[in-house]
């Protein structure tokens, strides 16, 4: 389908799924002029942010809290999320993201995104979308739409005997995805959904970037979207220059300049990252490190914690049920979690925004402090998923080889978990201000730094993320830190103080 096409589908809310496959922006003159990419070879390869996550049932219906206490773990729904952070004011008072479009962009995709989310939304009790099978389009619907950026694939395991490195893994890809429609819908039920799934050779995965960044660099120019979510990242010093992740950078720099709000998730291997070589046993490089794209100035860090609140109704600390982290610290709403991603990053300066932090904050010196913010991420305390698309149901908690083989529900954790949210977030302040936020930033550290810092965050002061004992990672600290950043929201004061900033 030409793109003059699709376009004309978006205006007219188009009531299927569109499967749009697009050669690629470089084909189109995409981006600004001069903004080269760098040669093959020279790119790490995306990886999907999701690597925290248990399967537990392949029935359409999901598994109880019982099911997940057996496993050590508390779930949370929709329904007990949104209250753990207090979205339900916005709702009553008319906000949900109506009219605002977030556009969410991974590898490869879920080919059963539609149906899956579907089922979710029945089980949960959440309004279904137009482009959902079986459902009655009608005036003012939320629409979910995905759009292939360079052709389809096929969702698929590796072969026995792969020595890769698992970031080409398209059923992990597939869970990844899942995630994300299914938790911008939770926390922005009404706002518009935009799948942007691209398709990197399996050989070539070092061309993922590229093609991620070509795909939102059109959903910048062509206005499809006011927020785009991103659940992939890699560590800065995979790359093989400073400037070959700089020549990424475009779509950002566009987003900034067209009141489009891009946030990243921080990472889930807390300090310590992988250098992707040698492929078949990666080196973990020996220092702090941070990810980008989250550690880009132009791009709002989420990164994560152990939610200890009810996972029944949301509300309250309950420091008595799994997990250990949460009965290991009673009376406390939220631990850091140990692989929150964060840092300093060793690319970007600080920017003017982090020159002023709430009082007893870690120091920002002279780079850029990681992450901005922080939700819900440990899988320990993590969101109900549903996902088929990996299609051969197998019994057990835990599938072979550690990757998702199972149709049905899981509980997933990783900032992935805590991007998609917070991309619904400031969906629905997109809808309270009547227009795209942009950067959001300035407005974020200005509110923090504020006298009512406690009435529009929690702020986080337990924990750490030092995963690997070899590499220093840090503390959970007052005000802003390099675990959980200024901390967690509370949606229903700082959603609208954003979007009047």
């Amino acid at each position: 389908m030409e793109i003059s096409v699709f376009h004309e589908h978006m205006r007219k809310k188009v009531r299927q799924v569109v499967t749009v496959s697009f050669a690629g922006a470089a084909g189109l003159g995409l981006g600004p002029a001069g903004a080269g990419i760098a040669a093959a070879g020279s790119l790490p390869a995306p990886v999907p942010v999701v690597t925290d996550y248990q399967y537990l049932s392949a029935s359409t219906t999901p598994p109880t809290e019982s099911d997940c206490f057996s496993g050590g773990r508390r779930c949370f729904t929709p329904a007990s999320m949104q209250a753990s952070y207090n979205v339900g004011p916005l709702y009553a008072a008319g906000h949900a993201g109506q009219g605002v479009t977030v556009a969410i962009v991974d590898s490869f995709g879920n080919p059963n995104m539609a149906s899956d989310l579907g089922n979710f939304d029945t089980q949960m009790g959440l309004p279904h979308m137009c482009g959902e099978p079986g459902v009655t389009c009608t005036a003012g619907m939320p629409t979910f739409q995905h759009v292939y950026w360079n052709g389809k694939t096929q969702v698929k395991a590796p072969p026995p005997g792969s020595n890769g490195t698992g970031s080409q893994t398209r059923n992990i890809w597939a869970l990844e995805t899942s995630l994300d429609v299914e938790w911008v819908h939770t926390i922005a039920p009404q706002a518009n959904i935009l799948l942007m799934t691209t398709n990197p050779a399996e050989t070539l995965g070092v061309q993922g970037f590229p093609a991620m960044m070509n795909a939102e660099q059109f959903i910048v120019d062509h206005h499809e979207a006011s927020v785009i979510s991103q659940s992939f990242a890699a560590a800065e010093e995979t790359f093989a220059s400073t400037q070959s992740l700089l020549n990424l950078r475009h779509a950002f720099i566009s987003a900034a300049n067209n009141g489009v709000t891009v946030l990243g998730s921080s990472g889930d291997s807390g300090t310590a990252n992988s250098s992707f070589t040698p492929v078949k046993n990666p080196a973990t490089i020996p220092f702090p490190t941070v990810e980008w794209p989250a550690s880009d100035p132009l791009v709002t860090g989420v990164g994560g914690t152990y939610l200890c609140t009810d996972p029944v109704t949301g509300t309250g600390v309950d420091s008595t049920d799994p997990p250990v982290n949460c009965q290991s610290n009673p009376g406390v709403r939220e631990v850091g979690w140990i692989a929150s991603g964060g840092g300093f990053s060793h690319v970007f300066a600080k920017p003017s925004y982090q020159g002023t932090l709430p009082a007893g904050s870690t120091a920002i010196d002279a780079m850029r402090g990681v992450p901005d913010v922080a939700y819900q991420a440990s899988s320990r305390t993590g969101v109900l998923v549903y996902d088929t698309a990996p299609g051969d149901a197998e019994s057990g908690l835990t599938c072979p080889s550690g990757n998702p083989c199972s149709a049905g529900w899981y509980v997933v954790g990783g900032t992935s978990s805590s991007c998609p949210q917070w991309a619904g977030l400031v969906a629905i302040a997109d809808q309270i201000a009547g227009h795209g936020l942009g950067q959001v930033n300035p407005a974020l550290y200005a509110l923090a730094s504020g006298p009512n810092y406690g009435t529009y965050f929690y702020d986080v002061t337990t924990g750490n993320n030092q995963l690997d004992p070899s590499v220093p990672g840090y503390p959970a600290t007052t005000g802003w830190d390099p675990v959980t950043g200024l901390g967690t929201p509370n949606a229903a004061t700082l959603v609208p103080a954003l979007a009047s900033h």
